[in-house]
């Protein structure tokens, strides 16, 4: 099953426990592929890196040292617009689209209002949990 995880289920599944933390340890245990793009890495680090986390850049290395070794890396062919209101998320779709993914997992109301995008659908942490 190849999945993309937004920046929120990511970040989360890093610094706390729960549904995000399950997916991340599925994806670095290869019983499932994670999928994820340059666009995307570098949106976790700038989140990563932020104050509030209180990570010292060699931890924030680490995680996305744990993330190149264990997802799998795409290289979108071209850039989509199809949410105006948060274009990041379109970040996500792009890669989804490129790794012909099976689910994007969110944590962003934005991804919550499609429902299903191109035959691949959306589902919150605890919805994925729960389908695997």
């Amino acid at each position: 099953m190849k999945i993309v995880c937004d920046t929120n289920v990511l970040v989360s599944g890093m610094l706390f426990r729960g549904h995000p933390r399950r997916i991340v340890t599925l994806a670095a245990q290869a019983r499932l592929t994670n999928i994820t793009s340059p666009a995307l890495l570098r949106e976790v680090e700038a989140v990563l890196a932020r104050p509030k986390f209180g990570l010292r850049p060699g931890q924030v290395d680490q995680i996305l040292a744990l993330f190149r070794d264990t997802f799998e890396l795409v290289h979108p062919a071209g850039r989509l617009d199809v949410i105006a209101a948060d274009p990041a998320d379109n970040r996500v779709l792009e890669a989804a689209l490129a790794a012909s993914a099976d689910i994007i997992v969110f944590g962003d109301r934005h991804l919550l209002a499609l429902k299903e995008w191109r035959g691949i659908r959306m589902l919150s942490p605890a919805a994925f949990v729960s389908l695997v």
